[in-house]
């Protein structure tokens, strides 16, 4: 988990230990030589600050690099982030289906686990299990609970970012308002023995479009993830930084109205995921005879082949590529990728007739339209790269370092 492209230092004396590890890593300046350039610092001042990161276990010399002088001489030592001095726990919250990791302050992923984990039993339960789950992790990677810095959870509703609380979620009830960091945090306290650690929350698909733009996609600028499963919804990612909205909204296409009379679980009708969502294509099975409670149900029977689900699939993918392609022309990305249960030939098939056919050619002349990469890890790799960049920012970094006593 790199840092993002494009940052530049604040500059003179200002430019503090967190500016200086920022610069380090996203790659604009990895020596102390470009460092001084960059900054304006002088070469005491760098020392000084680096230092300070070093003492935190922050930072570590690497292999020598090229020689800054075109007189020649050593070749200048290059400093790196140090990935070793933490780890990060990460969980993706699925209707009726959880995933939990340990990762790497780099994004690798050192164990994980998965299982039932209903969102309908509350949170008080659903996050109870996860902190069981994170100490099992930790038992068996042989890890300590004090290594880990930080908690990155998705969950399958709106999220207010400033509070880490679901808004008025469709899919989880009983969960809107509720304190989640709280109480994952000391869900994971009581499983373990140890202090609390910061917990981040967002939304599911937020978080897997962070993930799947920062591995496989860091270069496009304008990058869009539908995630179709029990619900519908969209991350947006833009000059490497997920888009939210004013609180948390952004993304909601499943509320889009399409014109039916379908009930919505939002209680609305005529919503997109009333008519096109893995639910609504599992209920469509059911009522033609073929047994199907959810969108994993319909991923089963697509991988099997099925005609009667690829058929729906595809029709289902008609009608969210209609949606798509108003969002293909308001946001003009440059990777379009369909994920979640649906995410197969039959839907991403469906997909494309109707977006090629009523966006203009404009809007999709530089548009890559693509499925999942990394497939059900994208919502952890996200969800540890938030608490890393949340973790690492600079104005955070100073805070930390205070607290360290360094």
């Amino acid at each position: 988990m790199t840092g993002k492209p494009g940052r530049t230092a604040r500059g003179g004396a200002q430019t503090s230990a967190g500016d200086l590890l920022d610069l380090v890593r996203s790659g604009q300046a990895v020596t102390r030589g470009a460092l001084q350039q960059l900054t304006g610092l002088s070469r005491a001042t760098v020392g000084q600050r680096l230092d300070r990161l070093f003492r935190a276990g922050w930072l570590r010399e690497g292999a020598g690099g090229p020689v800054d002088s075109p007189l020649g001489g050593r070749p200048a030592i290059t400093l790196e982030f140090d990935g070793s001095h933490a780890v990060v726990l990460a969980a993706d919250l699925d209707t009726r289906h959880a995933r939990a990791a340990l990762l790497t302050l780099t994004g690798e992923i050192l164990a994980e686990r998965s299982g039932a984990l209903i969102v309908e039993d509350g949170p008080e339960v659903v996050l109870a299990g996860l902190g069981r789950w994170f100490a099992e992790l930790l038992t068996e990677t042989g890890h300590a609970p004090e290594s880990v810095c930080g908690i990155g959870l998705g969950v399958p509703g709106p999220v207010d970012t400033g509070t880490g609380r679901v808004v008025q979620p469709p899919m989880m009830s009983g969960w809107d308002g509720y304190d989640i960091r709280g109480r994952l945090s000391r869900a994971f306290t009581e499983h373990t023995g140890t202090g609390p650690v910061p917990v981040l929350v967002d939304n599911d698909a937020n978080l897997m479009a962070y993930g799947e733009q920062r591995t496989g996609y860091q270069d496009c600028r304008a990058f869009v993830l539908v995630k179709v499963s029990t619900g519908i919804g969209a991350g947006v990612v833009v000059d490497g930084a997920i888009y939210r909205g004013v609180d948390g909204g952004a993304g909601d296409l499943g509320h889009i109205r399409v014109g039916t009379e379908a009930l919505c679980r939002c209680g609305s009708y005529g919503c997109l995921a009333a008519v096109a969502s893995g639910g609504a294509v599992a209920r469509r099975l059911t009522e033609a005879g073929v047994p199907a409670a959810s969108g994993s149900d319909v991923r089963e029977l697509l991988a099997a082949g099925h005609p009667e689900a690829a058929a729906l699939a595809r029709e289902a993918g008609r009608r969210v590529g209609d949606v798509l392609a108003t969002v293909v022309t308001l946001l003009n990305p440059g990777v379009l990728m369909i994920a979640g249960d649906l995410a197969g030939t039959p839907f991403l098939t469906g997909v494309r007739e109707l977006l090629y056919q009523r966006a203009l050619p404009r809007s999709t002349a530089h548009l890559d339209v693509v499925t999942a990469r990394l497939g059900e890890r994208a919502g952890l790799i996200g969800a540890g790269a938030m608490v890393v960049e949340h973790l690492y920012a600079p104005d955070r970094v100073e805070e930390r370092l205070a607290a360290l006593g360094v």
